[in-house]
């Protein structure tokens, strides 16, 4: 009988993750079917040309949509725009419901409200897709890498390039709902880690032709490894700030403190600041680039305008002093600006206040918001520089020692977070797991007692 019961307990435990295994298998499809779409061509575009320009883009905001699509981009597929409208509508309403009256009202309703502005960053979203996609198509025929230029293309490319980005949407809240993790950052985190075998390939290559040496491959991996250390401890930071709760007890105990912690991240913003500052660098430099190579061999005013335009994307092109130095300040300024939008340290310190919570030594209320904001801005600022200084160094050791870092700050950033988010998760729906598993003993105990002490 012990046999038994220690065979059906064994079974028990190996069916007790059976949800976590679909789970898991799920993420597993999901993504395998979105590298499968990632392959898929938009009809009209030669490969080879398509290739070439792309090559051309290096350095652009191009070459970064790129790496976030898993090169879905220089392929032209089904999924070449990949989750960036939704990305880019979720944060401008996420905006408009911190400073439009109606949108902000909806966003307190609670639930319902939630799902009426996640309808509208829907909506918006296909917006953006429809006039990312047809600026990307009107490029592509003045590039001259289409098979048949016309209306016909550019109407095959709009509804094909926002079906796609729809599709990869649905895919990501499916993800969500019926998975682990958030779904579109797994789905951007999967373009990301896409491109590491070529990487490696290319690196290969260049140890094999002599082009670099071996122990430049191990100082890259432990530079490698040691900010993903860095990155990880990082955003693990927390400041504690403590909080006193006065409850009111019965008889003649009077009143007894209960003492809890309000946490604080140190990088609150997440990677938001750094995909914000790449993208305003990068998009006057590559509008430069692009007019000025379509007018260089204009006479002129026209002409004059070209090399102008050719001398500001230079000076703000990767690994540029001018660069750099405006890629730091705008990840700083978009780090305060994104943290005082999603965390608002008067609202905080009301709730703390009507909840019967205080800081010691400071008063409820109003000198409690401006404590918790004082420390906040502290913690702020120490996380922008840690995002400015993980963002420059790969640019910095790719242009003063023409190290090949596949990784830049930004995409390191978003695989070392998304990794996070997922291993976190996983450890709670285990935890789960186990307190469910408890309570079942529990309650068996409980109803075998009750039975023998009524026999």
């Amino acid at each position: 009988m012990s046999q038994a019961n220690t065979a059906a307990g064994g079974l028990g435990g190996l069916g007790k993750y059976t949800e976590l295994r679909q789970r898991l298998m799920f993420v597993l499809l999901a993504l395998v079917v979105y590298r499968v779409g990632s392959y898929i061509p938009v009809p009209g575009v030669d490969p080879a040309r398509m290739l070439a320009l792309m090559e051309s883009q290096k350095g652009t905001i191009i070459d970064m949509f790129n790496m976030f699509s898993g090169g879905a981009l220089h392929r032209f597929s089904l999924f070449a725009l990949n989750v960036v409208p939704y990305i880019s509508a979720s944060i401008i309403v996420q905006l408009m419901g911190q400073i439009y009256g109606p949108w902000k009202a909806m966003k307190n309703e609670g639930e319902s409200g939630r799902r009426k502005l996640t309808q509208y960053s829907r909506m918006f979203a296909v917006i953006l897709a429809v006039i990312q996609s047809f600026g990307i198509a009107t490029a592509l025929q003045k590039s001259g890498v289409t098979y048949d230029a016309g209306i016909g293309f550019v109407l095959t490319a709009v509804v094909a390039l926002t079906t796609g980005t729809i599709f990869l949407m649905w895919l990501g809240e499916q993800i969500t709902e019926r998975g682990i993790g958030n779904g579109v950052s797994l789905i951007i985190f999967a373009g990301i880690v896409s491109g590491l075998p070529s990487a490696a390939l290319r690196t290969l290559q260049q140890v094999a032709s002599g082009d670099l040496q071996v122990i430049a491959i191990v100082a890259i991996l432990a530079l490698v490894l040691g900010v993903t250390y860095f990155v990880v401890f990082m955003e693990r930071g927390l400041r504690k700030i403590t909080v006193n709760y006065a409850r009111r007890q019965g008889g003649r105990q009077g009143y007894m403190n209960q003492s809890s912690h309000l946490p604080l991240k140190l990088n609150m913003s997440g990677v938001i600041p750094p995909i914000f500052a790449s993208s305003l660098i990068l998009f006057p430099s590559t509008l430069s680039t692009w007019f000025a190579s379509a007018n260089s061999n204009a006479e002129g005013w026209q002409g004059s305008l070209s090399r102008g335009l050719l001398t500001i994307s230079q000076a703000l092109g990767p690994a540029e002093p001018l660069h750099m130095l405006l890629y730091g300040v705008m990840i700083l300024g978009f780090a305060f600006f994104y943290t005082a939008l999603v965390f608002n340290s008067q609202e905080t310190a009301e709730n703390l206040k009507k909840s019967g919570a205080l800081v010691p030594g400071i008063r409820p209320g109003k000198a409690t918001g401006e404590y918790i904001d004082g420390v906040l801005t502290r913690l702020t600022l120490i996380g922008g520089l840690y995002l400015v200084l993980v963002c420059l160094t790969p640019e910095v050791l790719r242009a003063s020692l023409k190290v090949p870092f596949y990784f830049g700050g930004t995409s390191l950033l978003i695989v070392v977070v998304v990794v996070m988010d997922f291993t976190a998760q996983i450890q709670a729906h285990l935890m789960s797991h186990q307190y469910e598993g408890l309570m079942k003993k529990a309650n068996l105990k409980g109803g075998s007692r009750g039975g023998l002490a009524r026999g």
